[in-house]
């Protein structure tokens, strides 16, 4: 669902511009509550994990193909705020160095990848599992429902900035029409990768997944005939094997070396859901070059390499590495400035002299 430049108005561009900054800028600081020594070591990985999965495109229909957005994801695994960050960190790599996704209509895959995904898949996620019983599955099976709701969703709100600040004349309700109906079916792809990850990470570390926070019941101790709650343990009463994340962070990263260097090559060549949309409807008459089109990574490839496997993925390893070097140090700075404000220097003048 990258939208070229083209697609949409500048006024419209230059609105879902300053939309996505304000949300970025509203997410760095939510990011700071949400991010800890769990979570902030594995939100670089899962922006890093998204990009590789995004390259793996999967036939949905005749001649037609889609792949994962990953807000849901993301949402889910380190909250909502830092989801939107991974998401963001994801466009901006593919937009510069791969020439996926127009440069003037960042803004509105921001607005529509990042920003509506994350907040409608973890809002229908939180109510689910609140209603939900409070098991591991439970997480996972609103994971999925969440996913699924959260594609078409950004394919109405595509068809909405089409409607507000389109360059082509296209009836709205066709366009509509097309894109909710095969995101639908991408959503299905979706909703199983997002559940299928969730559950292997809530398996090994439940403890690293934000969505499944507060779901486990305290233990309750019978003391003189009453119920109370047991003291939580401490840190150290928790194995060390089991406070490292170095173990989960390595495989994750070599899975998604591998998904990008290697099976993304077997990924559908087919059109996604919004190029066949804009190819049958008209939508694309007025799509520009990309900015990046010169860019040696262009269309997933490195320049020179005659060989479309090694080419493919080598740029694929590529878009990992630097996507998770920028990710994590993104999140590094969200957590150092959390610790920044939370530490003693920084409240000592809170109190009051006499």
């Amino acid at each position: 669902m990258h939208v070229p430049d083209g697609f949409i108005d500048a006024p419209t561009s230059a609105v879902t511009g300053a939309v996505a900054a304000g949300a970025i800028a509203v997410s760095l600081r939510g990011a700071r509550r949400e991010l800890d020594e769990r979570t902030a070591p594995l939100a670089g990985l899962v922006a890093a994990f998204i990009f590789a999965v995004q390259m793996l495109n999967f036939p949905v229909a005749a001649g037609t193909s889609g792949h994962l957005l990953g807000g849901a994801l993301a949402a889910i695994l380190v909250g909502p705020c830092t989801g939107v960050l991974c998401v963001s960190v994801v466009l901006l790599m593919q937009g510069i160095l791969f020439a996926d996704g127009g440069l003037t209509a960042l803004g509105v895959n921001i607005t529509d990848m990042a920003i509506v995904t994350t907040v409608v898949a973890y809002a229908l996620f939180r109510g689910l599992v609140k209603v939900l019983p409070r098991t591991r599955r439970s997480v996972t099976v609103a994971s999925f429902v969440a996913a699924l709701a959260s594609v078409p969703a950004a394919a109405l709100a595509f068809t909405f900035l089409y409607w507000i600040g389109g360059t082509t004349d296209v009836a709205i309700g066709k366009v509509a029409t097309a894109m909710v109906g095969v995101h639908l079916l991408i959503g299905i792809g979706e909703a199983a990768i997002t559940a299928l990850t969730v559950g292997a990470v809530i398996a090994v570390r439940p403890d690293l997944v934000y969505g499944a926070r507060g779901l486990t019941r305290k233990l309750r101790l019978r003391v003189n005939g009453e119920l109370v709650d047991a003291p939580e343990a401490g840190p150290a009463a928790v194995p060390a094997a089991a406070r490292s994340h170095r173990k989960l962070w390595i495989t994750g990263l070599v899975t998604s070396l591998v998904l990008a260097g290697f099976v993304s090559f077997y990924a559908s060549a087919n059109p996604d859901g919004l190029e066949k949309v804009a190819a049958d409807k008209g939508i694309d008459e007025q799509a520009e070059e990309h900015a990046s089109a010169g860019s040696p990574l262009a269309d997933y490839g490195v320049e020179d390499i005659a060989d479309a496997r090694v080419s493919g993925g080598l740029a694929g390893v590529i878009g990992v590495g630097v996507t998770v070097v920028a990710g994590s140090t993104v999140f590094w700075a969200v957590r150092r400035r959390r610790g920044d404000d939370t530490s003693p220097a920084s409240t000592s003048g809170s109190g009051t002299s006499v």
